[in-house]
């Protein structure tokens, strides 16, 4: 089996990589007939030459590679036919901006197995960078409070090394006794929850948040049900949520009355209720004045994220008596960092991390007839045509622009 770890080369430029050196020399340890090629790069995050240390080939051809493996979208020239292709495709939930791409691995004869299709027989996804968006973004939404109440500056993420490095920073400033509310329980707000833990920053019960005041910052971790209520007052646990969310309405509002700063780490389906809504931003008793949305669900759940705000330009301003941004200085104004890419910002610890997920649980595969099953079940394309379990997609390859 000969891999092939191709170069990143959609704009703007991602340093991520599937597989670290040391991780790419532990895997042919492991895996005596497995053979892999680095392509060269001059952007990942780990240099050529760190791989040719450690006793990678590096080259600028991985053409006779049955199988590449990427992060981000690879441009349609520059896809191989015939090939075996692992990257974030983003067109299994019908983006319209990459059915062309789609067309295009179809008529290439491209197996595509999408990173976000890799999941086991209970449906969870195996491999994902969810954990450093929730690093990242906890960290912008510290740096956000302080520029927003001039209280303190903080560098951009994107600036310092690794997940310690940040963790340095932030315990380098003081919080004012604020209250700040994440939402989510998955890895994204799991990695935000792990920041506000390494700055000993105390976490209380939601009880406790919405009937307390306190001298330090607190935070609070809510699941779904925290947020949510039934619209007959019913409480038939969290499946039934998932299962109804149309029969549910948003419960934030005693949140927001009496939080500082929010972190939205949630995972949003269809049909659930709006967190919180223009409507509610515009009430005297909404507090909140800084809203980290990791999720970053536009015109969506959060109601104050009218754009994703990008790593060069991190936040902008939502007017709630408006609706419009403005200048997240004023008073009035909501702080909103809502960067859609944020493990980009921690190109090294992303890499180490995604790479930890795909060896264990992906590689194996390659070499013991798929046992578990994983890559029968992230396989989109075969053969020039969609596979049975993505065939819902085929209106969305044939509909015409």
């Amino acid at each position: 089996m000969k891999i092939g770890i191709i170069k990143e080369r959609k704009n703007p430029p991602d340093k991520r990589v599937v597989f670290s050196p040391e991780k790419c020399k532990e895997l042919l340890e492991t895996f005596p007939k497995l053979i892999l090629k680095v392509e060269a790069s001059d952007i990942r995050t780990f240099s050529d030459d760190e791989y040719r240390n450690l006793g990678i080939e590096v080259t600028d051809d991985v053409s006779d590679c049955e199988v590449l493996i990427g992060v981000k979208e690879v441009p349609i020239e520059n896809l191989i036919p015939n090939k075996k292709y692992f990257f974030f495709s983003h067109t299994f939930k019908k983006q319209p901006y990459n059915r062309k791409l789609l067309l295009a691995i179809l008529e290439k004869n491209i197996e595509l197995f999408d990173h976000e299709t890799l999941v086991d027989s209970n449906e969870i996804r195996v491999v994902a960078f969810g954990r450093y968006a929730g690093i990242v973004g906890a960290y912008n939404g510290v740096r956000t409070f302080g520029l927003k109440t001039a209280t303190f500056s903080l560098p951009k993420a994107g600036t310092l090394k690794n997940q310690q490095d940040l963790i340095s920073h932030l315990n380098a400033i003081q919080l004012p006794a604020i209250k700040i509310v994440l939402t989510g329980k998955g890895r994204v707000s799991n990695g935000s929850k792990e920041m506000l833990d390494a700055m000993k920053i105390k976490e209380v019960s939601f009880e406790e948040f919405l009937s307390k005041t306190f001298d330090a910052p607190v935070y609070v971790q809510l699941d779904v049900l925290d947020y949510n209520k039934r619209l007959d007052g019913q409480n038939l646990g969290m499946q039934n949520f998932f299962d109804f969310p149309q029969e549910y309405k948003s419960d934030f509002m005693r949140f927001a009355e009496v939080s500082d700063f929010y972190i939205a780490g949630h995972f949003y389906g269809d049909g659930a209720p709006f967190i919180f809504t223009r409507k509610d931003a515009k009430s005297p008793n909404f507090k909140i004045s800084v809203v980290a949305d990791i999720s970053c669900d536009i015109d969506g759940p959060v109601a104050s994220t009218l754009r994703p705000s990008t790593i060069s330009d991190p936040i902008f301003g939502y007017n709630p008596l408006t609706e419009k941004e403005d200048d997240f200085l004023k008073e009035e104004v909501i702080a909103v960092m809502a960067v859609d890419n944020l493990p980009c910002e921690l190109p090294e610890d992303a890499s180490i991390g995604f790479g930890d997920q795909f060896a264990k649980h992906i590689i194996p595969s390659f070499f013991n007839n798929d046992k578990s099953g994983v890559l029968q079940r992230a396989r989109m394309t075969s053969e020039k045509k969609l596979t049975q379990r993505f065939s819902y997609l085929q209106n969305y390859i044939t509909d015409k622009e």
